[in-house]
């Protein structure tokens, strides 16, 4: 028995890997031959073959983000939601190892449990995190490019042929510019694959002339991406002809589509829409801005890592390109808390954790600094109903802090590390305070609702 499996996240940095060892481990104590390809943040890794493919019993693909299955076309695939993997990675290898290998096409039983599962792992939301992971490595290089600008002063990048306005138009006029028509361009691209590409991406671009933000870049990779869809199925071409549809008729015409209709309907409501949502952000203090901040970190910490989780976190995102940086410090502070939490409880109340658990934790620290939630997955699994409520309300107290104290982020990920550069944080004695309150939180509550490890 041989099996093979791919695993993406969004991030392309904890899901993915944490998927990956999960299903390893299972197949491991099972006696198991398997083989995980990782789509991370860094490439491709442990790559498949064509050998490991053609030997394969199933294919697994377990990602938040849309993976190419041209190479699995003569392969029963199971396709299933990346958290389900790290969750349930048992039931997955049960549910693999008892489904009938058919060459050609899905056998009607992987087809059957492929529609039960959750059903945000396909469809738009999967096709907004695929834009989402290619726009995220953009903001963070961006943001960090531009606060190091500010080492040389505040407004120093406003003087001609200096470094600090070399590092503006580097982060700012380039990589931030980039950022909506690639979102655009890979939302796209994830329904309609390569032709869907152009229009996603001029799409995108007309979105951040007209001021349209991230929601118009968003808006217009699902009209170009759908657009694409609909007019590759109902052209039909002779096949000598065939060739002109992706390279001619398809960019023309969906390009011709999605920019008159970013232009002239579109786009303006967007702007509009845009423009009142920064407004509105910009004049919240007091109550209103703990509110806000409350509800954001909220959902980061209730399903760690999942849809939930990456909403919150996009919506932060979009608004960094719109020069709105409050949100992000808190979806990066509340992201955190999770994982520390769970740690120090580990630390302060060893009789209510196993000593797997314990060992666990020390990972949790490194993980939580990081800015990876996942690593408070292990804790909730073992016992959702306590250790859950307990991360959101200690979640939810970070943001609330954090926009108390108007903290700002121009890079949304690195954890602790990118704390020390210079002007990356605004208010950083805040944001740390924001960060060991909700921290010690969760760790209490944890502590207060765990019963003692049997």
């Amino acid at each position: 028995m041989k099996l093979v499996a791919v695993t993406s996240c969004p991030t392309g940095i904890a899901h993915t890997y944490m998927a990956a060892e999960a299903l390893e481990s299972v197949a491991r104590k099972k006696g198991i031959n398997i083989k995980v390809e990782t789509q991370g943040s860094i490439g491709v890794e442990n790559q498949l073959t064509e050998g490991d493919i053609e030997d394969a019993h199933v294919v697994i693909i377990a990602a938040g983000t849309n993976i190419s299955k041209e190479r699995f076309s003569e392969k029963t695939v199971l396709e299933i939601p990346i958290t389900e993997a790290i969750k349930d990675p048992e039931g997955i290898i049960e549910k693999a190892i008892n489904l009938e290998p058919k060459i050609k096409k899905l056998n009607k039983e992987a087809e059957e449990i492929n529609k039960k599962e959750i059903s945000v792992s396909t469809g738009p939301y999967k096709h907004l995190m695929t834009g989402v992971s290619f726009m995220l490595p953009l903001v963070v290089a961006g943001g960090l490019i531009i606060a190091l600008s500010f080492i040389f002063g505040i407004d120093a990048f406003q003087q001609e042929g200096t470094l600090a306005a070399a590092l503006m138009q580097i982060g700012g006029g380039a990589a931030f510019t980039l950022m909506v028509p690639v979102l655009a361009g890979y939302i796209a691209y994830s329904i309609a694959e390569r032709p869907g590409l152009a229009p996603g991406l001029i799409g995108g671009m007309l979105a951040t002339v007209i001021g349209a933000g991230f929601l118009g870049g968003i808006i217009a990779g699902f009209v170009a991406g759908y657009t694409v869809s609909y007019l590759n199925k109902v052209i039909k071409l002779p096949k000598a002809m065939e060739g002109l549809k992706p390279v001619l008729i398809l960019p023309l015409l969906s390009t011709l589509t999605v920019g008159l209709l970013m232009t002239y309907v579109i786009g303006l409501p967007l702007k509009s829409i845009m423009d009142g949502l920064t407004s509105w952000l910009q004049r919240l203090s007091g109550t209103n801005a703990m509110l806000f901040g409350g509800i954001l970190g909220s959902m980061m910490a209730f399903d760690m890592g999942g849809p939930i989780n990456k909403a919150a976190y996009t919506f932060a995102i979009g608004l960094g390109s719109s020069n709105i940086f409050q949100p992000q410090a808190v979806v990066m502070a509340a992201g955190m808390t999770p994982p520390l939490g769970l740690a120090l409880a580990t630390v302060l109340f060893k009789k209510k954790f196993t000593k797997d658990e314990i060992e666990t934790g020390k990972a949790a620290w490194i993980m939580g600094m990081s800015f990876i939630t996942e690593g408070v997955i292990p804790f909730a699994v073992a016992d959702p109903l306590r250790v859950v409520p307990s991360i959101v309300m200690g979640s939810a107290v970070t943001g609330a802090l954090s926009m108390m104290f108007d903290v700002t982020l121009r890079a949304p990920h690195g954890g602790v590390f990118i704390l020390p550069i210079p002007n990356a944080v605004g208010n950083l004695g805040g944001y740390l305070i924001s960060i060991i309150i909700g921290t010690i939180i969760t760790a209490l509550l944890v502590g207060f609702f765990k019963k003692k490890a049997v």
